[in-house]
């Protein structure tokens, strides 16, 4: 995710301090993973030395100056074209849990075992992913289906590498 992207696209609303981009972050894509303070401010800074946001306000309390961020002109011809532009898709041609597999031949240890575990973790995300769509509004809904997906694409890879596992043994010489 293009986290300059979307602070950019939530400022199209209007001006926010760093404090408000992070909350409105966090609610409607932070739900896994929250932003850090220094993330926005440091994007903050390199999108305002880009020329894509400027300070529209500062504010002096008992703490530290708060600046307050608007968009450019610039900055919202830059979010409409990377929302215009496709994202490219992830193959996963070299996946970390095939690698696993094939030195787990490679080495003499139990590659079925290791699918087996590997399925048993890809349930259980999908346990608590599918609980987490029960309960959650539309947008974590979407979230989950979108992981549940990918889930069951690794499950079913999962259990076409175990039937093809003495194949897969001779192939790599183990």
């Amino acid at each position: 995710m293009s986290i300059g992207h979307t602070l950019l696209g939530l400022l199209e609303s209007g001006p926010r301090h760093g404090y408000d981009l992070k909350r409105a972050f966090d609610e409607h894509f932070g739900h896994d993973r929250p932003l850090h303070y220094g993330q926005v401010y440091s994007t903050m800074s390199r999108l305002l030395k880009n020329g894509l946001v400027e300070v529209d306000g500062i504010e002096q309390g008992g703490g530290p100056d708060r600046k307050r961020y608007a968009i450019t002109e610039a900055g919202v011809t830059d979010v409409a074209r990377w929302l215009a532009r496709s994202e490219k898709p992830e193959p996963y041609l070299q996946s970390t849990l095939y690698t696993k597999v094939v030195l787990a031949l490679l080495t003499g240890r139990s590659a079925g075992r290791l699918l087996d575990a590997q399925r048993s973790e890809h349930l259980r995300m999908m346990r608590g992913l599918t609980e987490r769509k029960r309960s959650g509004d539309l947008a974590d809904q979407l979230i989950c289906d979108h992981a549940l997906f990918h889930l069951e694409a690794d499950l079913r890879w999962l259990e076409l590498t175990a039937a093809r596992l003495d194949q897969l043994a001779r192939a790599v010489g183990a």
